[in-house]
């Protein structure tokens, strides 16, 4: 087996250096050069804080940090040249840096891999957060978008995805958008629970040098609400955790099940057999053989990626719950995912909001869905509760009235009211009123409900809350 030169990081206990196969089989900046700027921060930081406490010169930190901004410009222009025999991005970083600032030796005094990616990640987190959670405001307001443009439209609602009650269309939609605002929410406190910095853990037991961690916190940002640094208090805690990961991965998850959801509702509405959608021809494909379909392919994806954003999730729990305290190796393979679900997440947003932004709501075969009088049977059995009769008991009653209905292929408006009477003597001459949609729709006008008023109160949250000008 081919074997390389000595690692320069780590190679002064072994005598051979590793094979190449094991180097391919052991590397990760294949991965985590994506963390390259957090990097950089992390190690400007903390050479701020060795001169600030006198560990290096002020000369060696500011040649320490020309070359790490030099670096920085070459990645970001892709002019840095990645070496697999360094294993990772901090190591690849490192070795550049000290070939051309010869104080970078000192850079990593006081500081261990662990504590460096540990810091790195908590960087990425809140990065990758704010990120995620613009991106879903910005599917929030494509929603918000179409259900302004189609205030005034009706649908049935359903449950076991049979005609259920009429509803607004834009009710429909906000339903979609609290979904969405859950999650936005859910990634604001997972970065919120990154907002402490790990610099200081070390490897396992911190350091017997003299640093100052409030420092480096402060240099980074992770700061309280008050501007107070925050830094982690277990340093063993702090190398071993993996929550955040978790923690990432489940709101991706979550937020992957809520697209999946969504798309579901698309994937009906543009069949022929609902057609209350239009989807925009950018987003769906056609087939090979049969000229005529339009098939919504974003939508299918948008379903398809939720299960792979829960098979993340599940990878990090596998790969977590057999592992000691504090640092194995195993837990390299916890980049991969998150990172797969920080892309997938970013993408599928994207294309909900591309695809919302682009469908066409089919007005008139909503109306034609919504004028079933069915809808309203249970608006039927609270006509009769206002006039005392017991629920359940208007509940049977207004079935009979259904069966009757069937029986003579009628619309249930359209029994004669002798009829309406036999099955119960509270049914009176203005039984059919119920069956006007403005009425029933006005009638729904508390917290929650899909009336008019309480519709419109629904529109000013939204509006606000997302910063929609109007």
């Amino acid at each position: 087996m081919a074997k390389t030169s000595s690692q320069a990081t780590w190679g002064g206990r072994f005598t051979a250096a590793p094979a190449d196969l094991m180097l391919q089989f052991s590397e990760s900046v294949s991965f985590d050069r994506r963390l390259a700027p957090f990097d950089i921060a992390g190690s400007k930081a903390h050479s701020a804080m060795l001169a600030h406490v006198g560990l290096i010169t002020a000369a060696e930190r500011d040649a320490i940090h020309a070359g790490l901004d030099a670096i920085l410009a070459e990645i970001k222009a892709g002019k840095f040249k990645w070496e697999v025999k360094l294993e990772d991005v901090h190591m690849n970083i490192e070795q550049a840096l000290t070939r051309r600032v010869p104080a970078a030796a000192k850079l990593h005094t006081a500081r261990s891999r662990n504590d460096q990616v540990a810091t790195d990640m908590r960087l990425w987190f809140k990065h990758a957060c704010g990120v995620l959670a613009q991106k879903i405001a910005g599917a929030q307001r494509a929603l918000l978008e179409v259900a302004t443009a189609n205030r005034t439209v009706l649908i049935p609602g359903y449950t076991h995805l049979q005609r259920a009650q009429p509803v607004f269309l834009a009710h429909h939609l906000f339903a979609w958008i609290e979904m969405l605002d859950r999650d936005g929410a859910r990634f604001r406190d997972v970065a919120e629970h990154a907002n402490w910095c790990p610099l200081g853990a070390g490897a396992i037991a911190g350091t017997t040098l003299p640093i100052d961690r409030e420092f480096t916190a402060r240099a980074l940002g992770f700061l309280d609400a008050k501007g107070r640094p925050q830094v982690t208090q277990n340093s063993m805690d702090t190398v071993a955790d993996r929550d955040l990961f978790i923690e990432f991965a489940a709101a991706c998850a979550l937020f992957g099940v809520h697209v999946s959801r969504i798309a579901e509702d698309l994937i009906l509405w543009s069949s022929a057999e609902f057609k209350f959608a239009e989807l925009p021809d950018a987003f769906c494909t056609g087939s090979s053989l049969m000229p005529q379909k339009k098939n919504p392919d974003a939508c299918e994806l948008l379903r398809g990626k939720s299960a792979r954003l829960q098979g993340n999730l599940h990878t990090l729990l596998t790969l977590t719950k057999g592992l000691p305290l504090t640092y194995n190796r195993d837990l390299q393979e916890d980049k991969p995912p998150v990172f797969d679900s920080f892309d997938q997440t970013a993408l599928c947003a994207d294309v909900l909001a591309g695809t919302v932004t682009g469908m066409k709501i089919q007005v008139e075969r909503c109306a034609a869905a919504v004028s079933d009088p069915a809808l309203l049977a249970t608006d039927l059995a609270d006509y009769l509760v206002a006039k005392g009769v017991p629920f359940r008991e208007a509940h049977h009653a207004v079935g009979a009235v259904v069966r009757l209905a069937e029986k003579n292929n009628a619309a249930l408006n359209q029994i004669p009211t002798e009829e309406m009477k036999k099955i119960h003597p509270a049914f009176e001459e203005d039984w059919a009123e119920v069956f006007d949609l403005g009425r029933a729709l006005a009638k729904r006008s508390g917290t929650g409900m899909p009336g008019p008023g309480a519709l419109a109160k629904q529109f000013k949250r939204w509006e606000k809350k997302l910063r929609v000008e109007r």
